[in-house]
């Protein structure tokens, strides 16, 4: 047996651990659990029991992502040279009677803001309906401290506390099992197979164990689907395998979405043609009419350049993927940012080996047998809603 030990702090491989050996590497007691002080001790050591997830974003990032597409820039610098222009005209009195001065100005910002609004309005409440969701996953968890079974939050839990499980109850740490009587855990949550675990408390396992073998172990995020078992916790937090994923996922960068590679590329290809059409306009203009009518050739050339540019695109893109999130709302489905609308949009098949992952994980009675009839069953899931419909038990069950 092969023990990762090569210093005091360093973390074993449980399942390789006979169940004396864990309790003295944490110290802990199989009848007494750890003692207030202890708790205190590796609350202080490993921090609670949850999952550390990378800074959300703020208001102002959520408000300023939405001025980031290189076409409302563009309209940004047209609507401010334009606002300086007439700001020039209204001190030096050239404005034409009746001409309302800052009009381009006024209309093109008001499309701007206005799309930024929307996008913002959905995005900050996509981040706050995610927060709120965070809040309700907080469990509490049976647990032996001070020789005595306390219930505590599932946060409150350290290297070292004696966990109860029984059936329905989700696991709050990875651990080591120390009894168990008929215990059956799902771990589709962590392994992708559908079919429970038969977990058991006394093998010791080989090093190169898979994962999804170390029956003698228990693993956060998963399921006690019958039975009950006495655990000893031996990772919270990031510690745990569950956490070890959290990592990974954090760490892979976001790439853009179809519809922003596209709309990118569309940008690119106005604004070039824009600046290309306005540095054409003025500096032609100036070749032959002179330095003087410079000013009278820009405001022609923001011109051509705002008619080149549809201002109205954007707006109405964000418009239309917000009534898209609107909708798998009411699906019950969260979207976090606009564009991955249109990305779930785009999947055409999605292929995958498991059974279970991709369904609820649940079965439903359809139909009834008894010894004289057969009894069709309506409804669907757990809602307590139906009928029982009487069917010829002669008939074949392909009929049914």
């Amino acid at each position: 047996m092969t023990v990762n030990s090569s210093s005091p702090t360093s973390t074993p491989l449980w399942h390789t651990l006979e169940l004396e050996q864990s309790l003295r590497h944490l110290e802990s007691d199989r009848e007494a659990g750890l003692t207030s002080q202890q708790v205190a001790a590796q609350f202080q050591r490993y921090g609670p029991n949850e999952l550390v997830e990378t800074k959300g974003r703020s208001n102002w990032q959520i408000m300023l992502e939405q001025f980031t597409n290189i076409m409302l820039i563009l309209l940004i610098v047209v609507a401010l040279i334009s606002g300086v222009l007439d700001f020039i005209d209204l001190r030096s009195g050239k404005l034409s009677p009746g001409e309302i001065p800052f009009k381009d100005t006024i209309a093109i910002l008001a499309i701007v803001i206005l799309n930024g609004l929307l996008g913002y309005l959905q995005e900050s409440k996509a981040e706050k309906d995610l927060a709120a969701l965070k809040k309700l996953a907080s469990s509490r968890v049976r647990a032996i401290r001070d020789d005595r079974i306390v219930e505590v939050d599932s946060k409150e839990l350290v290297p070292g506390d004696i966990m109860l499980l029984e059936a329905g109850v989700q696991i709050a740490a990875d651990g080591r099992l120390l009894e168990e009587s008929n215990l059956q855990i799902r771990e589709s949550a962590l392994t992708g197979e559908a079919h429970s675990v038969n977990k058991e408390a006394k093998v010791v396992l080989p090093e190169d164990t898979p994962l999804g073998d170390r029956i003698n172990l228990v693993f956060q995020g998963t399921e006690v689907v019958q039975g009950r078992g006495t655990v000893l916790v031996t990772g919270t937090g990031m510690q745990t395998e569950l956490g070890r994923i959290a990592t990974m996922l954090q760490s892979v960068e976001s790439e853009p979405t179809p519809l922003q590679q596209r709309m990118d590329q569309l940008s690119k290809t106005l604004v070039a043609g824009a600046m290309a059409l306005v540095a054409l306009v003025v500096i032609g203009g100036m070749i032959h009419l002179g330095l003087q009518s410079w000013k009278e050739l820009l405001e022609v050339s923001l011109s051509m350049a705002v008619a080149i540019v549809p201002e109205g695109l954007p707006a109405v893109i964000t418009v239309t993927l917000a009534l898209g999130t609107q909708r798998m709302v009411r699906r019950h489905a969260l979207i976090r940012k606009l564009p991955a609308v249109e990305t779930l949009g785009s999947v055409t098949t999605i292929c995958s080996d498991k059974t279970g992952t991709l369904t609820q994980n649940k079965m439903v009675v359809q139909f009834v047998h008894t010894s004289s009839t057969v009894l069709q069953v309506t409804g669907d899931g757990y809602d307590p809603e139906g009928a029982f419909h009487p069917i010829d038990a002669n008939s074949e069950p392909s009929n049914y």
